[in-house]
């Protein structure tokens, strides 16, 4: 199951990763044609499902269909977030943070709850969450509800690695530095462009570059990887 799958990442990960799996239930809000075309290439494998994951209730039949199909995932990526915004801490509202926790947490909390007690019965799981290279090292200013979010989902995710280290259930975070995709709309393009001159790159990341990552976590290489925090950031905190 892939939340959020309708994203750059969601569709690079899935073409890559569709050979290992009977089928993937795809999540998305509003942005469905893309999964629609991919549909067509991988078949009736490529499960669309829509929710608003803002909404408890939403969300809450999301997890209802998923259940009433029989079609359990013991594989769980989560991708979803507000698009990161520029804004001085003061000038932030309360509702710019409560939507990043609904999105974010709140959603991934209650897909947990239905289906990680399934993952214990069959002593396998795999969950990976998209964190952020700003929960590495000194955060940038003046994005304080994203990056309190992602902090928020790093402790959900070591939390739950010690609780499941025993049960066969793997839990882990990746952390991208910035990627050169859309949900970077709204963000000012100088800013973009003094974090690319900022690397050691000297540039920003792609998608591909960061697919490999999600794809050794839910391998069965990383069977025994849980807990850990990835950093996919070419060097940008060792060059600091």
């Amino acid at each position: 199951m892939i939340t959020g799958a309708s994203s750059d990442i969601g569709m690079d990960l899935m073409k890559k990763i569709s050979e290992n799996y009977e089928y993937i239930w795809a999540h998305y809000f509003r942005s469905g044609d893309g999964l629609g075309k991919l549909q067509e290439e991988l078949g009736g494998k490529l499960l669309p499902v829509q929710a608003d994951l803002s909404d408890r209730e939403s969300t809450q039949q999301l997890i209802k269909k998923i259940r009433e199909a029989g079609k359990l995932p013991d594989h769980i990526v989560h991708l979803p977030a507000p698009k990161s915004f520029n804004q001085k801490f003061h000038k932030c509202t309360w509702e710019d943070y409560q939507y990043g926790i609904d999105v974010s947490l709140r959603s991934i909390v209650m897909i947990l709850k239905e289906f990680l007690p399934e993952m214990v019965k069959k002593r396998y799981g795999k969950i990976v969450l998209m964190l952020t290279a700003y929960v590495i090292g000194v955060p940038p200013k003046f994005q304080s509800p994203y990056i309190t979010v992602k902090y928020g989902l790093l402790g959900l995710m070591r939390n739950l690695a010690a609780e499941y280290a025993g049960k066969g259930i793997t839990v882990n975070g990746v952390s991208p530095d910035m990627i050169e995709t859309k949900f970077l709309s709204q963000i000012p393009e100088l800013i973009i462009e003094q974090n690319a001159k900022n690397t050691p790159m000297g540039r920003n990341l792609r998608v591909e570059e960061v697919i490999p990552t999600f794809e050794y976590l839910l391998s069965d290489g990383a069977d025994l990887v849980t807990g850990q925090n990835i950093g996919v950031t070419g060097g940008v905190e060792i060059a600091r």
